[in-house]
């Protein structure tokens, strides 16, 4: 049993796991945006990325790891709250358009922002983990606390955020602020606060993303540090249906677990070709993705 844990199959798996609950991050992000606001937002890299900086910036002034953490979730709390407020609540019933163009420029603006301020050179941050691979008969297994913990991380957050939309009021209250927002309204529903909530907690899940990528992986962190991480996300989000949170995790680690084994076995240069080869042919087979429920008009 020993060889075949410490397979190159098994390291395989376990590094698409572990680089797929990323994804599936990053997608659960776009999703919980999508599902509160009908609005897809194209900033979600940069946004967090901000907060994460805001917060963990604060390790320069002998503060320890986990409130750091904790104060760049609040900032991530905060910018999504206002990006909502300021930038994107006259963008609500305008063309599809219009708010792909604004986010993609707030995310050109966020990212040279973040490069004056703070510089392009890449800032190392510490890892609450161990990120060495555990060993089995001398020979590494291909896990380490540091992606266990990003493992339970991910598992932890889709479920708070499934059971959220799926069994109390808040949630259904989002969904319907996205879908109707005037019916909402006549019902008592306060439509602009659940607009608001959706992309703070949005931006939540996408700094806790954030801070995984920057503590773990080898870039550190720097104002581009979600740009391919997000695009993969965003592939995930598509490929398990804007409007499943379990399919954006679902897909997500599918996702990373592919590539894994196309950069292992193929070429590294694939993994793109890949990922988008996958994104084209689901969205030919369910447009709407694959974990999300046909619907049905009455007529």
């Amino acid at each position: 049993m020993d060889p075949f844990l410490t397979s190159r199959i098994m390291t395989d798996l376990l590094g698409g796991l572990t680089n797929g609950v990323v994804y599936g991050l990053v997608a659960l992000s776009l999703v919980l945006v999508w599902r509160s606001t009908g609005i897809l937002n194209f900033a979600q890299g940069a946004m967090p990325m901000v907060a994460t900086y805001l917060g963990m910036g604060l390790l320069s002034y002998n503060l320890s790891y986990w409130p750091c953490v904790a104060v760049a979730i609040v900032a991530g709390f905060t910018i999504g709250g206002i990006t909502e407020r300021v930038l994107v609540r006259g963008l609500y019933g305008k063309p599809e358009i219009n708010p792909i163009v604004v986010m993609v420029g707030f995310l050109i603006v966020l990212e040279a922002v973040a490069a004056a301020v703070w510089s392009t050179k890449p800032r190392g941050l510490p890892s609450p983990f161990s990120a060495i691979d555990w060993q089995i008969g001398g020979k590494p297994f291909g896990l380490s606390d540091f992606s266990v913990f990003e493992i339970l991380t991910a598992i932890g957050v889709m479920a708070v955020i499934a059971a959220l939309f799926r069994f109390t009021k808040l949630g259904l209250q989002l969904r319907a602020s996205a879908i109707a927002p005037e019916v909402s309204r006549l019902l008592g529903v306060r439509v602009g606060r659940m607009l608001t909530l959706g992309w703070m907690l949005s931006t939540a899940v996408g700094t806790i993303t954030t801070i995984l990528v920057a503590s773990n992986y080898f870039t550190g962190l720097t104002p581009q540090v979600m740009d391919g991480v997000f695009a993969f996300g965003f592939i995930a989000a598509a490929v398990g249906g804007l409007d499943s949170p379990v399919g954006s995790i679902v897909a997500g680690v599918s996702i990373g677990i592919i590539l894994q084994f196309v950069g292992d076995y193929l070429n590294s240069n694939d993994i793109i070709l890949t990922a988008l080869l996958i994104l084209v042919v689901s969205l030919m087979v369910r447009p709407n993705g694959l974990f999300t429920r046909s619907s049905a008009r009455r007529v």
